[in-house]
């Protein structure tokens, strides 16, 4: 098959492009590599059924090799709160714009499309576990609305061109992913006690550290991504994808203080404005229509993503 991948650069999309390659698909790799790493597809180069274009997906693409497709993934956004508070308009745009054109490009190619969507369209969720039809509790004008609400709108239009011209369409709502290729940089919870736990610098932990989290490594997020999207019948279906574990923020601390043998401190910062408090996903609807759920646990996780944190910090 013919498979489109936006963001194709990015921690998810680099994995699932080397899934997808490893069943021996053609993938077109869109990405403006704001937050995406060239070194992500590097290892790429040599692979005559790769073809990577730098891109902006807000806007309309130039006409792309491998046409028409059968797949298209759009996982093109900034998805971490240091990027997309950074960058709130080109987030809202690629989203609210971004996805618009290439649900029209599925449509004309006739090509099955999945929206990378986000536990944050659940805000500082009321409902707990997070179950696909809690409706949220998100704040649209917050700092963080420029992510929670264009994802939002993205899954309204979605499912609207479903419903409307028939693309075969489908939203996996992903929470808290990590692994082996992410940014030193990245902003989020575990590349940051990573890179300061091998640094011996102190664990910043915004909060007193007794919100929760759960955390799925990017081997098993890709395998349900591939899952839904390759499942007939689904049209239309919101998915959850992560991993049910739950986790303090401080016991996540301690497990990577613990395996990276640091000895750092760990230091309480402020909770940042409209941060959630507690977040698990309920995975009932993945195990039932996909038959799948995480295999990896925490710290089997955690030793590779160490591993490649001190490769990539020399």
């Amino acid at each position: 098959m013919n498979v489109l991948v936006t963001g194709g650069a990015g921690l998810i999309g680099s994995h699932l492009v080397d899934a997808l390659l490893a069943r021996g698909d053609a993938v077109t790799v869109v990405d403006n590599f704001s937050t995406g790493r060239r070194a992500n597809v590097g290892h790429l180069g040599g692979d005559e059924r790769v073809t990577v274009v730098e891109a902006d997906a807000s806007v309309p693409l130039p006409e792309l090799l491998g046409r028409p497709y059968h797949r298209l993934y759009h996982l093109a956004s900034p998805a971490s709160p240091l990027d997309y508070l950074r960058w709130p308009i080109e987030t809202l745009r690629v989203n609210a714009f971004g996805t618009p054109l290439l649900l029209d490009l599925a449509h004309a190619d006739g090509a099955r499309f999945l929206l990378a969507s986000t536990s944050e369209v659940y805000g500082d969720p009321e409902r707990h576990p997070q179950r696909e039809d809690y409706w949220g509790n998100v704040n649209p004008v917050g700092p963080r609305s420029c992510y929670d609400e264009s994802k939002r709108f993205a899954e309204s239009y979605t499912v609207a061109m479903g419903r409307t011209v028939g693309v075969d369409v489908r939203i996996a709502r992903i929470f808290n992913t990590y692994g082996p290729r992410s940014r030193p940089d990245d902003g989020r919870l575990i590349p940051n006690f990573c890179v300061q736990a091998l640094r011996g610098e102190p664990l910043t932990i915004y909060g007193d550290g007794s919100q929760t989290r759960s955390f799925c490594f990017v081997s098993d997020l890709v395998r349900g991504l591939v899952a839904l999207m390759e499942t007939d019948g689904l049209t239309g279906e919101v998915v959850n994808l992560g991993n049910p574990d739950e986790f303090t923020v401080l016991d996540a601390a301690e497990q990577i203080q613990r395996l990276a043998g640091s000895r750092s401190d760990v230091v309480f910062r402020p909770l940042p404005i409209d941060d959630p408090v507690r977040r698990r996903p309920d995975i009932g609807k993945a195990r039932r229509l996909l038959g799948w759920e995480p295999s990896i646990d925490l710290p089997s996780g955690l030793a590779p993503t160490l591993a490649w944190f001190r490769t990539v910090l020399g």
